[in-house]
């Protein structure tokens, strides 16, 4: 068994069965989403070559979720957006990018929930307060963009062709 510290080893058989090395039994793709819920770390090894598959297995879980009936959570201006940037020379700060925000969205997200019940949880004036927690996503997301747009500008140094020109130095006063 593993120690505390060290993440849970899977093992994909090339029958596509998964075996967990710490609990000595066989998992489903369900139960390793579970696992990422509760916070469980984990590696997902090839059974023959001992090569780490875990990007791609965690990648099929997000597959199999966002086919499930109503379970969509990623909208389709998104993931083309997110097409497009492969092979793009900002594929190698997307990842950091959505990395960061989704720690920040972590961080925010206890916060959320208290106030969505307290919101809740009350009479029906009360109700009005959800756009108190929804105005806490949207200043995330506010956040996050300029976050993005600053990164973006470390990498254009010159102002862009067709963008508004920098203002013009004020003339000292006479």
């Amino acid at each position: 068994m593993a120690a505390k510290d060290e993440p849970i080893v899977i093992k994909k058989y090339a029958n596509r069965r998964l075996y967990n090395t710490g609990t000595s039994t066989y998992v489903t793709l369900e139960d390793l989403a579970e696992m990422v819920k509760k916070g469980e770390d984990f590696t997902v090894q090839d059974a023959k070559t001992g090569d780490d598959i875990t990007h791609p297995v965690l990648t099929q879980i997000i597959f199999e979720l966002e086919n499930k009936d109503g379970q969509n959570m990623l909208p389709i201006p998104f993931l083309r957006q997110l097409i497009a940037y492969y092979g793009d020379q900002m594929q190698m700060i997307v990842p950091s990018f959505l990395e960061q925000s989704m720690l920040a969205f972590s961080k925010e997200q206890e916060r959320f929930r208290e106030q969505m019940k307290d919101a809740l949880g009350k009479s029906p004036m009360d109700m009005m307060k959800i756009a108190t927690p929804i105005k806490v996503l949207e200043e995330q997301t506010r956040r996050n963009m300029e976050m993005f747009q600053n990164a973006m500008r470390l990498f254009t140094p010159f102002p862009v062709a067709g963008s508004a020109p920098a203002a013009a130095p004020a003339e000292p006063a006479k």
